[in-house]
């Protein structure tokens, strides 16, 4: 298989590792969303990364990855770091989305990506070019629209869904470190065990607890916490062993459109007016922003392969000389 060839291999699985991964995630939005009427959101996030600890688990075990768990410190140390920024997102993410509509939260979870490029400029070395402020303007721009004249209805759901997507951005910056270093199963469990353990320790320190809720509760955040946390990051793991991380982040951008049909649906819900048109902003920003982000792939991946085949062309013409 040529270079060129190889590239765009890679990149086909990247691609599809990471929208496999997005739908799997679009669906917390909607067994979340219905769990947590029953569900405090302290002791939905404590059940949530329980259930996903057993599932991970399940895989790492069924895939005979058991040897795997016992990693080096300089491994397990950035293990940590993402199960921390896991338990403190999941308290802040779940705690917003209990208070906003779920297409609006997601439409708000479309500035990942945004805090992802510029994490991955300033820690991992990535490119941000100044033809990016234009888009990330525009979706700043649709969070405002969205919250003036409703900032007392919306205004802390916005903050908290904010700053879970800030968590998420870290979490993934590091995950795009680790996975050289580290099975994606295996950091997955990791992820939620950790976030078990911090969840678990706000709780116990909170006193939020409270179990006695409806069996149908239980089955969807059960199920939930198979489809989210755990499959879906089996995936998004395994792109970025193909892709750039902030190339990897942009296909989340759809989410929405994922969610919302599904939130009527299932829900019977849709947001509010001004949330919508806001919400299309930030997306079409988001969607922007990938289209710069996908266009300086496919030149750099055309630079790369271009070289390495005139390389090929002269080393055979000097062998026809010789």
């Amino acid at each position: 298989m040529s270079p060129r060839s190889s590239a765009y291999s890679d990149g086909t699985k990247g691609f599809l590792f990471a929208l496999s991964g997005a739908v799997l995630l679009s669906t917390n939005f909607i067994t979340g969303k219905y769990a947590l009427e029953g569900f405090h959101p302290e002791t939905f996030a404590l059940i949530w990364t329980a259930a996903a600890s057993f599932y991970s688990l399940m895989i790492v075990l069924f895939t005979g990855g058991w040897e795997q768990l016992a990693l080096p410190w300089s491994s397990l140390r950035s293990l940590i770091f993402i199960g921390i920024a896991t338990g403190i997102g999941m308290l802040l993410g779940w705690t917003a989305l209990d208070q906003l509509d779920p297409s609006f939260t997601a439409f708000l979870g479309r500035f990942r990506p945004v805090l992802i490029i510029v994490l991955s400029f300033i820690i991992l070395g990535e490119r941000l070019a100044s033809r990016e402020l234009l888009p990330i303007g525009m979706m700043i721009a649709g969070c405002i629209f969205s919250a003036v004249g409703r900032w007392e209805i919306v205004g802390t759901g916005i903050v908290l869904a904010m700053s879970a997507a800030f968590m998420a951005a870290i979490q993934q910056v590091i995950a795009k470190i680790a996975v050289a270093r580290a099975h994606p199963n295996v950091m997955v469990f990791y992820r939620v065990v950790i976030a078990f353990v911090i969840i678990g320790t706000w709780n116990l320190l909170a006193g939020r607890a409270d179990f006695d809720v409806e069996l149908s509760y239980w089955l969807v955040l059960l199920l939930g916490a198979l489809l989210g946390p755990t499959l879906s990051f089996h995936l998004m793991y395994r792109a970025y062993r193909y892709w750039e991380l902030s190339r990897a982040s942009t296909v989340i951008i759809a989410q929405p459109l994922i969610v919302l049909p599904l939130a009527y649906v299932f829900l019977g819900t849709l947001p509010a007016e001004r949330e919508m048109i806001g919400g299309f902003i930030i997306m079409a920003g988001a969607a922007w922003l990938g289209l710069i982000h996908f266009s300086a792939g496919r030149k750099a991946e055309t630079a790369v392969a271009v070289p390495k085949q005139n390389n090929k062309l002269v080393m055979a013409r000097d062998h026809d000389v010789a």
